[in-house]
């Protein structure tokens, strides 16, 4: 059996019965996660709203715990409690669907802390210096992750104008390796600063891409 985890992180929130100050990332995560599970209704499914329930910032506590090579102590181990949930959920997913606006060009501050949460050591990488200068590897693999981002101009894609201001999703990109995904998709609504015909034209255009996804991601000729 089939698992989803969904991330979503806009400070927005999003209900299909609405249509005023609606997060667009999350209607595009919400579009491709209906569609995938309308053809995998048995699929075990997981939902972390990082707006309503924000991880904790790693500490020094958080570091000296991760890196601790003998038995942990009982603060210690609590201390890393919710990174071990956080991995379990990661470790478990077959399709990770993650939801994201651009602030400030990256990637908002509680989804940067559920990847500080997540990509630790021994646990989804290794580090080996008997690699060279390339020590880190990833533990997991096989997974695939989408990632469904809005953003108030336009021009981020590979190749435009913008594209060397991207820190959302050229980072999340880098990253998805260490959640253990081989295959990454991205689909993003642009313009939305602008609020004019190419905004509503690059939503349109985004769900369609969710729709078309899920449906291509669902089959089970998808490998």
């Amino acid at each position: 059996m089939a698992t989803l985890l969904q991330i979503d992180s806009s400070a927005r929130s999003f209900d299909p019965e609405k249509s005023q100050h609606q997060s667009i990332s999350r209607k595009l995560a919400d579009c491709f996660v209906r569609g995938y599970r309308a053809q995998h209704s048995n699929a075990r499914y997981i939902q972390r709203d990082l707006a309503l329930t924000p991880p904790d910032f790693i500490t020094v506590d958080w570091i000296a715990a991760c890196f601790k090579k003998t038995e942990l102590s009982d603060e210690e181990a609590k201390v890393l409690a919710l990174s071990d949930e956080l991995i379990d959920e990661v470790a478990s997913a077959d399709l990770i669907v993650i939801s994201a606006p651009m602030y400030n060009y990256g990637m908002p501050a509680a989804l940067k802390a559920w990847f500080d949460q997540v990509i630790r050591i021994n646990k989804t990488f290794s580090f080996d210096l008997a690699r060279g200068d390339c020590p880190i590897e990833p533990i997991f693999g096989g997974k695939t992750l989408v990632l469904l981002s809005s953003c108030g101009e336009s021009g981020f894609e590979s190749g435009g104008a913008q594209a060397h201001k991207d820190h959302l999703g050229a980072h999340i990109k880098l990253l998805s390796r260490y959640l253990g995904a081989s295959r990454f998709f991205h689909i993003a609504a642009e313009y939305q600063e602008f609020g004019d015909e190419r905004h509503r034209r690059s939503v349109a255009e985004a769900l369609d891409k969710a729709k078309a996804l899920a449906a291509d991601l669902a089959s089970p000729l998808a490998v």
